[in-house]
């Protein structure tokens, strides 16, 4: 199973009521708490930063993450992603190709890309993988048109053995249903965002572990 959380400091600095002046300082504290307990992906979604204070930050949490096996991606700012060294790039669906990506970056730089409908995926297979959604209710996307779990089976069906990870609403909860999509894991945000009371750290320690070990019984009885 592959984890990915994916970044929102606004949400989160609300979520445990810290100033904006710390919300950057409780994303770090965030993201090195779910490298420390082997998340596989850390997605940097920060799109209202502009260039030099994304790219500090995403330095910053590559730092935090050096000792971790963690990959760090750059949603959609590729600029950003190749100066910083993250592991590739999160492109939005209807940003540039991947093989335009791939020509502006170093060699073994990972191409995420987004993908909210069902039908051909055309060019979106050349993504190293696929995060497909929104699945299910997300308040990270209110209102949004819904894949629900029969177009997250489609969307794996027609990427044809490429990686697609589900994003949208999901939780350790929803794991059953993801695995029988055929989804390889899952990128949340609200996830990994504890609620009011719990201590950050432990929470999203927590989170990742039984996020793996739901994953892990599955595959023991199938």
């Amino acid at each position: 199973m592959t984890i990915c959380l994916v970044t929102d400091r606004r949400r989160l600095g609300g979520a445990v009521r810290a100033a904006p002046a710390e919300w950057l300082r409780q994303l770090e504290r965030q993201v090195r708490a779910a490298a420390d307990a082997g998340i596989d992906l850390i997605q940097v979604r920060e799109p209202d930063l502009e260039g030099r204070t994304l790219l500090e930050l995403v330095e910053r949490l590559l730092a935090a993450c050096r000792d971790a096996s963690v990959r760090v991606v750059v949603n959609d700012r590729l600029d950003v992603a190749v100066a910083a060294g993250a592991a590739g790039v999160h492109l939005r669906e209807r940003s540039f190709g991947c093989q335009e990506a791939r020509r502006m970056a170093p060699a073994g730089f990972m191409v995420g890309r987004s993908i909210h409908r069902t039908g051909p995926i055309g060019e979106q297979l050349e993504a190293d993988y696929l995060l497909a959604g929104t699945v299910q209710t997300s308040l990270s996307k209110p209102g949004a048109t819904l894949l629900g779990w029969q177009g997250l089976a489609s969307v794996v069906l027609a990427a044809a053995g490429r990686p697609v990870l589900g994003i949208g609403g999901l939780d350790v909860r929803s794991i059953p249903l993801l695995a029988a999509t055929g989804a390889v894991g899952l990128a949340a945000i609200g996830a990994f965002i504890p609620p009011d009371g719990e201590e950050l750290v432990e929470f999203v320690q927590k989170r990742v572990m039984k996020m793996r070990l739901a994953f892990d019984s599955l595959r023991s009885v199938t």
